[in-house]
């Protein structure tokens, strides 16, 4: 499965929700393999807990791979690499997890048909050795982006690996609004597909979205705003509902729905069953939201026509 987590801003927790979703995939026992496209920021060393690697990366990298600069990208496997002190024995039971980082000075940059063959090879020889392929896209509609689109049209040699695109969001107007537009707008990510040749209908079929960082207002955190506050949030989560369905992203649509945790506000890490259950420095809900996120990702009963 090739699996693309797009934006439309940076801030949505893109990143460090798709770096927990491979976690989750590896733990159940997914080989998985995770390829930082986000060339103008490339962050997945710092979720991994691999403080070494944006330096070694350097010309070694995705970006350097794409631009022909190296032969071949630079792996790090997250178990036998990380810092993290809970991830460094590899849980029983679970797949492999490996990261191939991008250059931490590459910077976003124009592709073209030598870019296209090399992300098109790249992927047909993962393929081979993993089960779950994620691509961390840099946000907006970007390079990345388009090379994401082009190396998947119906006429390429990976139109038939199972394809998945996860649109990440805020739970906020603005968000609501430009997620939907990035995937509907003029620019977006179904016009510019058709206009590759993708099929209208399928590409649509393959996109889903992500809520992130949405307040809990049945939480112990919100419960106990004043009533005026708790009427006021309230109000504004429905009318976003209404938004959100308007726009034709609403709950059909809506592949998970990540609550606001306080550890991802300090730190952009892996919430691990340990910090729920043993530090407690994280909750129970983030866990299990991060969890169904990863199972949705693989049934066919969330995806398809709508």
């Amino acid at each position: 499965m090739l699996v693309f987590a797009a934006s439309d801003k940076g801030g949505t927790g893109r990143s460090v929700t798709s770096a927990n979703l491979a976690y989750h995939r590896a733990l159940d026992g997914d080989d998985v393999c995770y390829l930082d496209f986000d060339f103008g920021s490339p962050t997945a060393p710092a979720v991994f807990d691999l403080p070494d690697v944006l330096a070694e990366a350097e010309g070694k990298g995705l970006h350097s791979y794409l631009k022909g600069k190296t032969g071949e990208p630079l792996r790090v496997d997250v178990w036998a690499r990380t810092e993290h002190p809970v991830l460094r024995t590899r849980p029983s039971g679970s797949g492999r997890l490996v990261l191939l980082p991008g250059d931490r000075t590459g910077g976003e940059f124009v592709t073209d048909e030598e870019n296209l063959h090399r992300c098109v090879d790249l992927v047909l020889r993962l393929k081979r050795e993993f089960d779950v392929i994620v691509v961390d896209l840099s946000a907006g509609r970007s390079y990345a982006m388009d090379l994401a689109l082009a190396a998947t049209v119906p006429r390429s040699a990976l139109a038939r690996i199972t394809t998945r695109w996860l649109v990440y969001h805020r739970w906020t107007r603005q968000h609501v609004m430009a997620a939907a537009e990035l995937v509907t707008g003029k620019q977006g990510i179904v016009r510019a597909g058709v206009a590759m040749g993708h099929d209208e209908t399928a590409l649509s079929g393959s996109i889903r979205f992500v809520r992130a960082a949405v307040p809990d207002l049945q939480s112990p955190l919100w419960s106990q705003a004043r009533p005026e506050q708790s009427v006021w949030m309230h109000e504004r989560d429905r009318q976003l509902e209404a938004m959100a369905a308007g726009l034709g992203i609403g709950k059909t649509r809506a592949l998970a729905s990540i609550p606001l945790e306080p550890v991802l506000q300090w730190r952009e890490q892996l919430i691990t069953y340990e910090d729920v259950v043993d530090s407690r420095v994280a909750n129970l809900e983030t866990w299990q939201a991060m969890g169904d996120l990863a199972q949705r990702l693989g049934d066919d009963k969330y995806w398809g026509q709508l």
